[in-house]
Formats: structure tokens, sequence, C-alpha cells
């Protein structure tokens, strides 16, 4: 089969190698400028050196043993390591969580930069707009559920009302960056206020510079402030950081917010979505739960539908 993929995070991914290791070419297009998507790492110059964030998903764990075995050779190519401050089963990429991503993709054919807007099927197969492309034999969608949905619509009613049928909280994030370190205890914070979790990106494992911190508002914080300007969503979150630490809190030097629209879906029980008549599915957390090994297990299971068919 020749395949197109939309969408390279880690369920596009996942279903793209799986694919290739069954000797089918498969092409992969994302929006993003490289790696990463919700796995992203942002880096920051300051003056006391690079300021880094894992300032999408923080860390993944391991339940299904397929999954688990991805790891350990993650593990052993050093693009992972054990974070025990989230638990004894917690894992992130090094030096970013978009290392992980990056692996992956190395390892595929991507093309970076290509936003596909529609999807447009006849008797030689699909064709991916706006780009000027040899036809597909199938498709994939590895993308949110909200942006799955308009893409199937003209193709596959049913697959399109599941997909609307799927929803995700969005997260507001903030980052900042000290000269020295907090007195903040631990390297975590749960649960406080309007953080619905907080971490000391600078301790995670093969981390380098200033003191970094990525600040996460809870699920109903964010949605009733989605539209908010970001500077003054970074103002509400670095108070907030700020009644987690004992005495004065330093003025950051570095301060950016990021908002995630869809961030975290709500679990279903699909698995993955395939129509073998058309040759189109979709995969993705949204159609498990919100968890990277979920993102990874939907895609394999679609790439193990499309072998079977």
């Amino acid at each position: 089969m020749k395949v197109a993929i939309v969408g390279a995070g880690i369920a596009g991914l996942s279903c793209a190698l799986r694919l290739q290791d069954a000797g089918h070419r498969v092409t992969l297009f994302d929006k993003g400028r490289g790696a990463g998507g919700r796995m992203s790492t942002r880096r920051i110059e300051t003056l006391a050196g690079i300021a880094a964030f894992d300032h999408g998903a923080q860390y993944l764990t391991a339940r299904d043993p397929g999954f688990a075995a991805a790891i350990g050779a993650w593990e052993a190519a050093g693009v992972v390591a054990p974070w025990p401050a989230a638990g004894d089963d917690a894992w992130v990429g090094t030096p970013g969580m978009s290392m992980i991503v990056k692996h992956l993709a190395d390892r595929t054919d991507v093309r970076w930069q290509h936003q596909v807007t529609a999807l447009r099927h006849d008797s030689a197969g699909w064709h991916i707009a706006p780009f000027a492309t040899e036809p597909f034999d199938t498709v994939v969608l590895a993308v949110p559920a909200e942006q799955a949905a308009p893409l199937l619509a003209d193709h596959d009613p049913v697959l399109a009302n599941a997909a609307r049928g799927c929803h995700a909280s969005p997260c507001w994030t903030a980052m900042f960056a000290f000269a020295a370190p907090l007195a903040i205890a631990d390297d975590i914070v749960k649960h406080a206020g309007i953080i619905g979790w907080a971490a000391r990106n600078s301790a995670k494992p093969a981390r380098q510079g200033p003191e970094a911190w990525v600040v996460q508002a809870t699920p109903d914080w964010s949605t009733t402030h989605l539209e908010d300007p970001v500077d003054s969503v970074v103002n509400h979150l670095l108070a907030a950081l700020a009644e987690q630490c004992p005495g004065p809190m330093p003025t950051p030097i570095v301060r950016a917010g990021h908002r995630w629209r869809y961030a975290r879906a709500v679990a279903t029980d699909l698995g993955c979505l395939w129509n073998a008549d058309l040759g189109i599915g979709a995969a993705g957390d949204w159609l498990l739960a919100p968890r990277i090994e979920s993102a990874w297990l939907s895609g394999r299971s679609l790439a193990d539908h499309m072998l079977a068919d």
C-alpha cells in the first residue's frame, strides 16, 4: 500500500512504523515546524543559559507489554530515562520530551509544515489537499478528534460522528525560568488552586540550564479563560506558583504561555476507526485514553486493521 498519514505525533508515527515494517510506503504530513506536537519541548535563550520546558505532555508510563518493550528500546537508544519524582513507572524524553517523537520521525518520511486542509477521493485513490502528490491507496488521520471530524465528514459520516462525539479539554500552560532555584521543596506541585500540575522541568533527567518551571492550569480554569490574553493567563499562573513558594519569589528571567486547545481527551473504548471499503481511518489518544501509551496503541491497532484487510 501507499499510505498517507495526517499528523506525525505518537499515534501517526506508531501506525507508520508498523506499516513500514510490513513493507508498505508511508508519507506523513504535519503542520508543525518539527517533531513534538503535544510532546513539544520549548527552548528559550537566557543570560543564564538555554531554559528548556516540556510544556505539553510531562511524562509517560507503560501498562501494555508492547509499549513497555518500546520504552525499553527508547531507553537503549538514549532518548528516555526514568523520572522517579513523578512515580516509580514514570519516564521522560531526554533531553526533552520531543526527543521521543524526533527519534521515531527520523525513521519515517515526514513532510513538516504541511497542513492538510481537505481530502479528495476518486478512482485513482486519495488526494491530500492542497499538496500536489501522487494519489494514495489509504489515508490515516492521526490528529485530535476536533480536527479529524471535518476531514472525515465528506467521506464517512459514521466515522465523522464518532469523532464529533469525542471531546478534549483545553490546558493553559505557563513557562518560567529563574536565575536561582525556587524555595519550593518538591519538584512537582499538583491540585493547588488553579494549578493542575506544576513541575521543576530543570530537575528532570539530562536537563541543563537555569531553574525552569512548567505550570499547567486546571481544565476548568483553562476552559473558563480559554480566550483570555496570554499575558493575563501567565500573570495568574505566576501568582499561583508564588503561593507555593515560601517567602518572596524572584522575578522570572523568562515568562511565556501556550494554549493547548485539545490537551486532554475524554477516554473512549473505540481503539481506532477504519473504513476498509474506502481505505480511510483515524487513530489517536482520543480513541482510548488521554495517555501517550494510548496514542501509540491506537496507531498500532489501526495499522493491524489495515494489514488484516
